[in-house]
């Protein structure tokens, strides 16, 4: 009987409730809002008044209260899904489109099948890109403008990847190819063999063309006494790449441990000899690696370099933890 006490609506705030859907169907909102606030204050553990609350601030067009009702509403209760559903609203209404994905993330934790999320999930997913894309496009615009025809053809390039067939992408590629490739050509002309044997491989690895590439840059790099030179460490560290991409571990470490020689802090070349020792079960090398990453400044390692690093130390420390105790 107690629990069914506990569970019971309070009259008074139902009451309350009542009277604020019969304002919300006659479009006072702002008078709806007053009595689903009063319901509220009676019982906070009610997820539908909060619900309703925000969809009243939604009508108004108050983004910002309406995103806050929505978020009382999940903390009344975390598996009511049009809490969810709210909130991601008004964080789509406000271009608060990151977190707009993850609400709409935990509302589909909570029910996998709701429609309404799914849709709105495409939609954002959508509009992020298309926001992405325009950035890309005015960064690409700003770079031919400043004379940086290499950066701007780049920064195309990976607008493309997101939106082939953009015009406004097509429109700005076809006054930067030109230039860039000139460019290119003027740039290659001046270029020693080796560099030239290395920039075929470049072109081979964009292309995924790994045993290909291995060869140019193994010829470039017999062309090279030097192997401290720059062209020397970027062939290593870019036929290192390829090694770990056919999982040729050995390689990778070996041509890894050539860059380390000339650049002992080279990140890139730490964390590949890191992940080629993992995969060959050398997990206390491993170990030192990730860890050597993880003491220089976190600026010069990067985020997702620092957390891959993170999460690779602790996954180690406790396989080598494991086999200690063997």
């Amino acid at each position: 009987l107690i629990e069914k006490k506990k569970t019971m609506p309070n009259a008074q705030a139902e009451a309350l409730k009542a009277e604020g859907n019969g304002f919300f169907k006659s479009g006072n909102y702002s008078s709806a809002i007053e009595k689903y606030r009063a319901a509220t204050d009676i019982d906070p553990n009610v997820p539908a008044y909060w619900s309703n609350m925000a969809a009243s601030y939604e009508k108004l067009g108050d983004w910002a209260n309406s995103a806050d009702a929505a978020q009382s509403c999940i903390k009344a209760d975390n598996k009511f899904v049009k809490g969810y559903f709210r909130l991601a609203t008004a964080q789509k209404a406000m271009n608060d489109l990151g977190n707009c994905i993850k609400t709409l993330e935990s509302g589909l934790g909570v029910d996998s099948s709701n429609n309404d999320l799914k849709k709105m999930k495409k939609d954002v997913t959508e509009l992020q890109r298309a926001e992405q894309v325009s950035q890309l496009v005015g960064k690409a615009e700003e770079q031919l403008k400043g004379g940086d025809i290499g950066g701007s053809f780049k920064t195309l390039e990976l607008a493309s990847r997101q939106d082939a067939g953009n015009p406004d992408i097509e429109r700005l590629m076809g006054i930067v190819r030109p230039k860039y490739e000139a460019a290119e050509k003027a740039r290659k002309s001046g270029l020693s063999s080796n560099a030239l044997l290395k920039e075929k491989g470049d072109e081979q690895y964009k292309a995924a063309n790994f045993e290909g590439a291995i060869a140019f840059y193994s010829q470039c790099l017999d062309e090279t006494p030097d192997k401290t030179s720059t062209l020397a460490v970027k062939a290593l560290s870019n036929r290192a790449a390829c090694y770990k991409q056919i999982s040729n571990f050995d390689g990778t470490i070996e041509d890894c441990s050539m860059v380390l020689e000339a650049e002992p802090n080279n990140v890139k070349a730490l964390v590949r000899r890191a992940q080629a020792f993992e995969a060959v079960e050398r997990y206390k090398f491993a170990l030192q690696d990730v860890r050597q990453v993880l003491a220089l400044p976190r600026a010069e390692v990067g985020e997702a370099n620092f957390n891959l690093c993170n999460g690779m130390q602790h996954r180690l420390r406790r396989v080598v933890d494991q086999l200690k105790k063997m």
